[in-house]
């Protein structure tokens, strides 16, 4: 895309295992650039990352996505289209929350830009914009029939539509209760990486640290004339205290 990137920050990318669906994969070795973008020839916004020669994201923004903060650095949003979850881990809690106010920008803008092709759509072609027919209170009013299971023996048990939907929201909560679990542990896994790659660049910038500065005592004619004081304020205190211990003695000797 030739267009100006929108906003840009600064992220460790990670996707969902596409086999388990709990695990997050590393998509990048380090932080990486994430943008939004508005692709102008197909009227949409896209968030774009690039990790050397690899499109690491290319996911178009749609209304009904979300991006979840699921700890104070990592969050995440579904992409359908790519059949993926995309989580993002960043340095700080600030860069979190303005990646997801931005998030919530364009998603508002993407709505627009629908709607207004929705229009352009509609006026083009108006038998498009027929409304269908309304379906009769009485037909809609009616329930459909109760739902009937054979049992072991000659009984019959009868369940109602409401003990299905009773039955349907007891998996679902049960279903929120293992996708939290899941996101608690992948959130720590992310957490992880982060913080061991981190801590390999700490140590790195440390070993530079500590060889430029033994390369410095080796050029520094400064440092070399202070090493031969030192060594010789050292060997003079010797030749003091020899001196000392000499006259002492010498002294007890005259006693």
């Amino acid at each position: 895309l030739r267009e100006q990137p929108i906003f840009s920050a600064r992220a460790h990318v990670f996707q969902i295992d596409p086999t388990t669906k709990r695990n997050w994969i590393p998509a990048s070795k380090h932080a990486v650039t994430v943008s939004f973008f508005y692709d102008a020839n197909r009227n949409v916004y896209r968030i774009i990352s690039v990790g050397g020669t690899k499109a690491i994201i290319n996911c178009i923004v749609s209304p009904n996505m979300t991006f979840t903060k699921t700890s104070q650095k990592f969050g995440q949003w579904a992409d359908s289209r790519a059949n993926t979850v995309y989580g993002l881990g960043f340095s700080s809690e600030q860069q979190l929350h303005q990646f997801a106010e931005r998030f919530k920008e364009i998603k508002e803008a993407a709505r627009l830009a629908r709607e207004k092709s929705q229009d352009k759509i509609d006026m083009a072609n108006p038998a498009l914009g027929i409304a269908a027919p309304q379906v009769s209170s009485s037909v809609s009013d009616l329930q459909s029939p109760p739902m009937c299971i054979n049992g072991p023996g000659e009984d019959k048990l009868f369940r109602s539509q409401s003990a299905d939907i009773t039955l349907s929201s007891e998996k679902e909560r049960i279903k929120k209760m293992l996708s939290e679990g899941s996101i608690c542990e992948m959130n720590l896994e992310a957490e992880l990486f982060t913080l061991q790659d981190s801590n390999a660049k700490l140590i790195a910038a440390l070993h530079e640290a500590n060889a430029n500065v033994e390369q410095w005592k080796k050029q520094c004619p400064v440092w070399r004339i202070l090493t031969s004081l030192g060594r010789w304020s050292d060997l003079l205190r010797a030749v003091k205290t020899n001196c000392e211990n000499f006259l002492l003695h010498f002294g007890l000797m005259m006693a």
